[in-house]
């Protein structure tokens, strides 16, 4: 119980892009928790579902990783049949941020968040998927690739 207390105050430094949310407690849910204090390397299976304020991220595994006491990463592995989802209000939006991917890999330190597999994002009321995607949520960008052998073409719809 006590390491799961640490990890949980390890993930309250999150730096989520709303203000409010990195102020917002983190709560998390799922089947079985790894946590291994030694690597800062630990695992949520079975459904897990990560929420501070109005992030959420939920697939059948997350996997976090701090270090110093601060949490550098978070990946999301989901599958084609049930991908990983991450959800997240935004200034200046009308709507969530809503991504899926096979897996979703958000770099907490670089505020970016990577689609890999299957990519969908919707900003807005803007629609952006591919096989790859890259969100870089402080400078409000979104970078989106096709498939190498040409298959999986980008696709984006605008709203202006």
């Amino acid at each position: 119980m006590n390491k799961i207390f640490i990890l949980l105050s390890l993930l309250s430094s999150l730096a989520f892009a709303m203000p409010e949310d990195r102020d917002k407690p983190i709560e998390i849910e799922a089947m079985s928790v790894v946590v291994d204090e030694s690597t800062g390397f630990n695992q949520f299976m079975g459904d897990a579902v990560v929420t501070q304020g109005s992030l959420v991220l939920s697939a059948e595994l997350i996997e976090v990783q701090s270090s110093d006491e601060e949490v550098e990463s978070m990946v999301a592995k989901g599958s084609q049949q049930k991908p990983a989802k991450y959800i997240q209000s935004q200034p200046d939006q009308a709507r969530f941020i809503e991504a899926t991917a096979v897996e979703i890999t958000y770099d907490v330190v670089k505020g970016i968040v990577f689609l890999l597999g299957d990519a969908h994002l919707v900003q807005g009321f803007d629609s952006f998927s591919g096989e790859t995607l890259e969100y870089d949520i402080d400078n409000d960008k979104v970078l989106v690739k096709g498939s190498e052998d040409g298959v999986k073409r980008v696709k984006f719809k605008i709203t202006l």
